[in-house]
């Protein structure tokens, strides 16, 4: 799995996209988008990459972390030049499959699991490829500093949940990627949360 974090428009604000291909472009690898953006602008970004393959289309899956503007507003751009399947637990319009829970998706060229988070939004996932140890994790905060304020309770099981998965590398939505010990970020935003107060 290679994973390429594309630059953003600095003018706007909007959300880390990342491409996600196989490591030798084979036929069978799914080119994947995690997120889109706010507008148009990673059209640009797409339509200068190098080759992604014979045969194949740069894009062939869109996989949205959540319904919000900043990761899905540029959806419309994408569809109407690439026309790939669209995977979303929101049944937001342009969306072609609705995700799940446990759902097994292919990514590049490894397989992996849909996991819904709510917290930040009731939409909510993260996509966890278990082989690489990699976790894309939208804007579900896996990186609480400091115990204080208060969580729902789905968030917090969600992130024990989350907890439990053996992660080296988070892709996150806004955040610059964490390449290596990510279950110690995670765990350790457990505890804070734990330490916080709990609605719900």
């Amino acid at each position: 799995m290679r994973v390429t974090l594309l630059n953003k428009n600095p003018k706007v604000y909007s959300c880390n996209v990342y491409f996600v291909r196989g490591n030798w472009n084979a036929i069978d690898d799914v080119n994947t988008l995690i997120d889109v953006g706010t507008n148009e602008f990673v059209l640009n970004e797409m339509n200068s990459m190098e080759s992604t393959g014979v045969g194949k289309r740069k894009i062939e899956q869109i996989i949205l972390t959540h319904e919000h503007f900043d990761h899905a507003g540029g959806l419309k751009f994408i569809m109407k030049e690439y026309k790939p399947e669209v995977i979303a637990f929101s049944k937001i319009s342009g969306v072609t499959k609705n995700a799940y829970d446990n759902m097994h998706i292919k990514v590049g060229d490894k397989f992996c699991k849909v996991l819904h988070t709510p917290g930040h939004s009731h939409d909510s996932i993260c996509i966890y490829c278990e082989e690489d140890k990699i976790l894309f994790s939208g804007d579900t905060a896996l990186n609480i500093k400091t115990p204080g304020g208060s969580y729902s309770s789905e968030y917090v099981e969600a992130l024990k949940r989350l907890a439990e998965l053996k992660v080296e590398s988070i892709y996150s939505g806004h955040d610059d990627p964490v390449l290596s010990n990510g279950w110690q970020i995670i765990n350790n935003s457990l505890k804070n949360v734990l330490a916080s107060k709990i609605i719900g």
